[in-house]
């Protein structure tokens, strides 16, 4: 006998984190050549672009770049899911 489950449809709104203190994106950048990394940063991408550009300086050869961002998200009930009238008691 297979295991049943019941999904039930309610509307979900992808957001932002907006948290106090969350990061709104993180960036990190790899040296394909070498390995090297830079460190992660919040917020701002120049760290690792000026990273990038002094790392080529000291490695002519150096030239190809992954950049890794990461993007905090958060999912919040939408009005009409059973989740938001809770939420909007739990913030009273």
């Amino acid at each position: 006998m297979s295991p049943r489950a019941i999904i039930k449809a309610a509307e979900w709104t992808l957001t932002e984190e907006t948290a106090e203190g969350a990061s709104r994106a993180v960036f990190l950048v790899e040296c394909l050549t070498c390995g090297a990394r830079s460190e992660a940063v919040n917020n701002e991408p120049q760290p690792v672009e000026m990273w990038t550009l002094r790392h080529t300086g000291l490695n002519p050869t150096h030239r190809q770049f992954k950049l890794t961002t990461e993007w905090l998200w958060r999912v919040c009930p939408a009005p009409g899911n059973p989740y938001f009238e809770l939420e909007q008691e739990a913030e009273s």
